[in-house]
């Protein structure tokens, strides 16, 4: 087996990867308003959105093709002749090190309960990744901006406005009835329209990992930069972001459910059907849109147009500031994740640095699960009150200011802190996950 071979390896199996991540950490854009008002129960919610994600990723390859050929900057290697061979390998590990950067940053946003972009924690690191390799030449600064940075920034404000709108009108048409009733009315229709944003986030964030496969394939000479998606890579992001999807992903979930708004079900029904007209739209012109940017101003947008309802902005500016932060955090660890692979190789071969790049990628990633376990957020208490002087799920399990001076009246043991940031003087180990 060829050095080529192995690292071309190593690459899908990390994009799919990417790809599980992806899953889990948006299922909250499609379903966390519907769990939030229990329109769907949490594991009947993220089944459905996996089977939806599954189709979704047959509608269109579009947004594949603006990843395969928008970020790197394909002229700037030479795939053809003698120097396919040591060229090929060069852009293979911008992509396997790019990847890293995004499911890194995936990872951490996720244990954090920050519903940060997926796509462009991709991107980040491409690029970071690309000009690490190739200095600025090594990337596609403009179609970056016009179809990445420019649509980053105007699709929560579109879609807050638009959300804020139909939610105004929701409720002025339904004003005369009973709110009971309105809700139990509007349950149903949430369904339809959380299917439809799982529909749409299928049909565009699976191709984005589509289009980094098939980015790794011409890298190798498996594919040439004009052919058609292959079908078997089709079929394995499909299913990736599928099995992802169904894993849940609950901190994001709890985050935009119950963190953000407190949502009612017109409101997450206006929320949901504004999500998926945008996304669904955008998928269809082949722009890589950030379903967690148009899902957050949307639900962002139900508590502007709903008088009286209450917004946290401590946890939408978090929100943002992770946004802000993502392109060039993910860069950043692209860009280090080359140089070590880089560096190794200097001294070994470029198989080399590949497996110690993606050894460390297995122990970071190992760690950040642990973490995770010491507050766990699952089915059982994803729809636990939030704690309003939370920011995110992680400060939300956090005692609250003052827990030491329940001790003594709790016979000093150490109080515990549930979801809701409330405190258990009666036991002194965390909750568990059930």
């Amino acid at each position: 087996m060829t050095a080529t071979l192995i690292i071309l390896g190593i690459v899908v199996v990390t994009a799919l990867a990417f790809d599980f991540t992806n899953g889990f950490h948006d299922t909250a854009n499609a379903m966390a308003t519907s769990i939030a008002t229990g329109a769907l129960k949490p594991f009947t919610a993220v089944a459905i959105s996996a089977a939806l994600n599954l189709v979704g990723a047959f509608l269109s390859v579009n947004v594949a093709a603006t990843v395969a050929k928008g970020i790197v900057n394909l002229d700037s290697y030479d795939l053809s002749g003698a120097a396919a061979d040591s060229d090929g390998q060069a852009l293979l590990m911008v992509v396997f090190t790019g990847l890293i950067g995004g499911i890194l940053w995936n990872l951490f946003t996720w244990l954090l309960g920050l519903p940060s972009s997926s796509s462009h924690a991709l991107f980040g690191g491409l690029i970071g990744a690309g000009f690490a390799a190739m200095g600025t030449g090594g990337v596609e600064w403009t179609s970056i901006m016009a179809k990445i940075i420019i649509p980053a920034v105007a699709s929560p404000i579109i879609a807050a406005l638009v959300s804020a709108c139909a939610t105004f009108l929701v409720y002025w048409v339904t004003n005369t009835i009973p709110n009971k009733e309105k809700n139990e009315h509007f349950r149903h229709g949430q369904i339809v329209t959380a299917c439809l944003v799982s529909l749409a986030h299928g049909a565009g964030d699976a191709q984005k990992t589509m289009g980094v496969i098939f980015l790794a394939l011409v890298a190798s000479g498996h594919a040439v930069a004009d052919a058609r998606i292959p079908t078997w890579v089709i079929v394995a992001c499909a299913i990736a972001i599928a099995a992802g999807t169904l894993s849940g992903g609950w901190r994001v979930i709890r985050t935009l459910g119950k963190g953000l708004v407190e949502i009612e079900s017109p409101q997450g029904m206006a929320a949901e059907a504004t999500s998926a007209a945008i996304i669904l739209t955008s998928a269809t012109g082949g722009m890589a849109l950030s379903t967690t940017h148009v899902s957050t101003g949307s639900i962002l947008g139900t508590g502007l147009g709903r008088r009286g309802a209450e917004v946290r902005w401590g946890v939408a500016m978090r929100m943002v500031a992770a946004w802000l932060i993502t392109l060039p955090c993910a860069a950043f660890v692209g860009f280090a994740s080359w140089w070590l692979a880089h560096g190794v190789s200097s001294v070994t071969t470029v198989a080399t640095g590949a497996i110690v790049d993606f050894v460390l990628l297995l122990a970071m990633t190992a760690l950040i699960v642990i973490r995770s376990r010491m507050n766990p957020v699952d089915a059982s208490n994803v729809n636990n009150d939030w704690d309003d002087n939370a920011e995110s799920v992680d400060s939300s399990l956090e005692p609250r200011v003052g827990a030491k001076e329940s001790v003594a009246a709790a016979g000093g043991m150490t109080p515990v802190a549930a979801v809701d940031g409330s405190t258990n003087p009666t036991s002194s180990t965390p909750n568990e996950e059930r």
